[in-house]
């Protein structure tokens, strides 16, 4: 593992990006297995792998061929800067330090001042204030396969992986290091112990296998953690409910017709699940349910290939979905109804979307086609405005995480990482001149 520290000034008429010092420090390399690509995003990298089929968009095109022209009947919500906004704005991205993987980065995640890069197998922890290497965990469990996604709650550090299941570790404190002790595996011993003699609790996975309905068939695709209950969701088109006090599993879904590639959990425990399928399903716990379960609230539909990533605004009022279909669909609540319309879309990526996240009143996108763009709302408006695009990765970006929960002093602080094995720091600043 190579740690590299550079930077990138851009302005939003930039049209070339500077990097002036590189410098290495070397980390343990193990060798990693498996990859990790949605079935979606394999099928869109297999379809359009060479450099002209992902044709880069210069910080040029901002102003300019906004869209490519996906999914017509949804409005456009882009709007370009006036000459005026865009005299007065100054926005600029510097890339603070970069380290590279011998494989490729298959999620990011970040609590306090720790970072989380998983790739293949294994999950290195880095430090922030310092770029050090800090701990690395899972890297004895070769036969979990890859890790798909990392949250935390109360002190615990939860991964899901493409061995079906879902691990539970403790950050441990000592003056001489840190280390994650693994404390347990979802579906729990005592879990399985209490359900495997009663047939009632087995249901069919596969022509002439049968299993416990506690446990996923198919990779681990996506966990959350909301309220005291964990969500998960797998490429076994399934949902399923842990209560995090004991790790029991409460329900189990079948969410979709096909695999299931992200969940985002609203603060009011709204779930919404996004599927190879091309929908997006809308879960609640309904009021006169006595038992709490969780029930179909509505399916968006309006996505033309498989949905990759979800993202909700930070009151749960806007949902952001990206897709094959290379669009980002805006959601929102309306007065009128009970769940999301879309009101419309985002467009100028070339390839996939990959990973969405929402900062404050910036959103962040990635995409197979190399890219990372940054768009604001503007205003009270449902206008949005693509702010500069963040060039580098050499391949795919696979997963964004915000290092804080808004913008400090005009500056957000965002991690990239891509299938090209690299993650990048990045530090995107805003300022209006009066």
């Amino acid at each position: 593992m190579t740690i590299q520290s550079c930077f990138f000034a851009c302005s939003t008429t930039d049209e070339t990006i500077a990097c002036d010092k590189r410098k290495q420090l070397q980390s343990p390399n193990n060798n990693l297995f498996g990859s990790d690509t949605s079935s979606c995003a394999s099928e869109m990298l297999s379809n359009s792998s060479t450099p002209s089929q992902y044709s880069m968009c210069s910080t040029s095109s901002l102003q300019s061929h906004l869209s490519l022209q996906t999914l017509p009947s949804v409005l456009s919500l882009q709007k370009s800067l006036s000459p005026e906004t865009l005299k007065n704005l100054n926005v600029s991205h510097h890339c603070l330090f970069s380290f590279q993987q011998s494989h490729q980065i298959t999620c990011l995640a970040v609590s306090s001042n720790l970072l989380y890069v998983a790739s293949g197998y294994e999950i290195n922890v880095f430090d922030l204030n310092n770029n050090t290497h800090v701990n690395t965990f899972n890297d004895t469990q070769s036969d979990s396969g890859s890790v798909k996604s990392i949250t935390f709650s109360k002190g615990k550090i939860f991964t899901a992986h493409q061995d079906c299941k879902i691990r539970v570790w403790k950050l441990l404190t000592t003056k001489e290091c840190n280390r994650h002790k693994l404390v347990a595996t979802l579906p729990t011993l005592n879990d399985r112990l209490s359900r495997f003699v009663f047939l009632k609790n087995y249901v069919r996975v596969r022509r002439h296998k049968k299993q416990l309905w506690i446990q996923h068939s198919d990779a681990v695709s996506g966990v959350s953690v909301n309220n005291g209950l964990i969500y998960s969701v797998s490429w076994d088109k399934c949902l399923k409910v842990w209560r995090s006090r004991d790790l029991v599993c409460l329900e189990s879904v079948k969410a979709h017709d096909d695999a299931v590639n992200s969940v985002a959990v609203s603060a009011d425990g709204t779930v919404y699940t996004g599927s190879a399928d091309k929908r997006i399903r809308v879960w609640g716990k309904g009021f006169n349910d006595i038992q709490k379960k969780h029930s179909l609230i509505a399916t968006l539909e309006k996505h033309k290939s498989a949905v990759n990533a979800l993202a909700l605004s930070a009151d749960g009022s806007v949902l952001f979905s990206g897709a094959c279909d290379r669009s980002i669909l805006v959601w929102e609540r309306e007065d009128s109804a009970e769940y999301m319309s879309v009101t419309g879309a985002l467009r100028g990526h070339r390839g996939a979307i990959l990973c969405l996240i929402n900062v404050c009143d910036l959103l962040v996108s990635g995409s197979a086609d190399r890219t990372i763009r940054v768009w604001q709302r503007r205003g009270d408006s449902r206008e949005y405005c693509c702010l500069a695009v963040l060039e580098g990765h050499e391949k795919p970006v696979k997963s964004l995480v915000a290092v804080s929960g808004g913008i400090s002093e005009g500056s957000v602080t965002i991690c990239s990482g891509s299938l090209d094995g690299e993650v990048r720091v990045w530090q995107i600043n805003l300022s209006l001149e009066s």
